[in-house]
């Protein structure tokens, strides 16, 4: 667990606790606080405080969270309102746990029931042992390794690898330049490669031939789309075949509005990644036929060299060999017809538009948040496109696939 970076300040009746957790599973977090214990719970962070003053749950406190700066401020109201909390800025002293006598028995009775007692093996160790965060540049990091939308993040990996190293395949990422991430993740898909798992997929497809059927959505909408074209030769209304449910309606409300200054380069990096996460959104919808399993946020984050290799791109072409790889070394089912047909889903959503794309980026992004520990990909990228999405100016694709 990771001690996030806080800071304390008062007034005469409250104290106010601001506390950053900018890569935390914000929609799940826990606070408690009675006397002097203050504590915090928010996955991979955890604050526990011994306060130089008493607070107390009266109905004034207040609590909220600032998305775009990843910043919890939580308002408790004190005890005796007027006094002065000495050594707010002490804050080593305030990570420090209180000591306390345990409450065990001396003398326990050998051999007596334990029905009606609780399990308490699940709960969360409050004890945790802590050290104060310590904010460190990025230029005393000598940080290599730039990744997340648009190589825009670096150095968030240095306190988390731990965390969420069952995430990404690539180790370091922070001090791994895009040069060697690409020669490490080749040796990874080379060594994973299992020729005899490929044939026995080949000679015996009757399961690839069932997904092969299943039509998603898009193919539908696709074909609506194709249809209007014919009799109207516009595109502009097309849009207006694909709708949002108040789930999704509700996903776009939350989102934090932000503006993106992307050069050439890093815009280019931009579409190359999204066609890259697209292709294994798409395997992973027709794998399982639509239906959410375990191992939908594992299949879309493995396939993608962008959220697992953080790789970067120069054309759709590395796009398409990457993903084509991957599919043949890692998922249950390796079929090179699962590469062309996700291709094809994939070049059918992009011509679909905004709306479309939009549409399974807010799947994904809902996949990632129901997933621990996958939800960081939606923080380095997923949250990201699903807000520059929307005013991009978007170009539906022309791509065929070749036979």
């Amino acid at each position: 667990m990771l001690t996030p970076s806080f800071d304390l300040s008062q007034d005469p009746d409250f104290l106010t606790i601001a506390i950053r957790v900018p890569h935390a599973r914000v929609s799940e977090f826990d606070v408690y606080f009675q006397g002097v214990d203050f504590k915090f719970y928010a996955k991979p962070y955890f604050l526990r405080l011994t306060l130089p003053g008493r607070i107390v749950e009266n109905g004034s406190e207040q609590g909220s969270y600032d998305a775009d700066k990843g910043i919890f401020t939580i308002q408790l109201p004190k005890e005796t309102p007027g006094q002065h909390f000495e050594g707010l800025n002490m804050l080593t002293a305030l990570l420090a746990p209180r000591k306390s006598r345990t409450a065990k028995p001396l003398v326990e009775e050998i051999g007596a029931s334990e029905e009606g007692v609780e399990d308490d093996d699940e709960e969360f160790d409050w004890e945790i042992e802590q050290s104060p965060y310590e904010e460190v540049s990025e230029s005393a990091l000598n940080l290599q390794g730039h990744y997340g939308f648009g190589g825009l993040r670096s150095g968030v990996f240095q306190r988390l690898q731990d965390e969420f190293s069952d995430v990404i395949d690539i180790k370091d990422p922070d001090f791994t330049p895009a040069a060697e991430r690409r020669q490490k993740r080749l040796a990874a898909e080379l060594a994973k490669f299992d020729p005899d798992h490929y044939l026995a997929d080949f000679f015996e497809d009757e399961a690839v031939e069932q997904v092969l059927k299943y039509n998603p959505w898009w193919t539908n909408t696709y074909s609506k789309m194709m249809a209007f074209l014919e009799k109207s030769q516009e595109q502009e209304n097309h849009a207006v075949l694909v709708s949002f449910s108040e789930e999704e309606k509700y996903q776009l409300r939350k989102f934090v509005h932000k503006s993106y200054l992307l050069d050439k380069r890093a815009h280019r990096q931009v579409y190359y990644s999204l066609a890259d996460i697209l292709l294994a959104y798409c395997y992973e919808t027709r794998v399982n036929e639509g239906e959410k399993t375990v191992e939908s946020a594992w299949n879309i984050r493995k396939l993608s060299a962008t959220l697992c290799w953080f790789e970067t791109w120069t054309n759709v072409h590395e796009v398409l060999v990457s993903f084509g790889r991957r599919v043949l070394c890692y998922p249950l089912y390796r079929h090179f017809k699962l590469v062309m047909e996700a291709y094809r889903d994939t070049v059918k959503i992009l011509q679909l538009g905004k709306s479309a794309v939009l549409k399974c980026l807010l799947d994904i992004h809902r996949i990632f948040q129901e997933t621990d520990p996958a939800y960081i990909l939606n923080d380095l990228y997923i949250s990201d496109y699903c807000v520059w999405i929307q005013k991009a100016n978007f170009i539906q694709y022309k791509m065929s696939p070749s036979p």
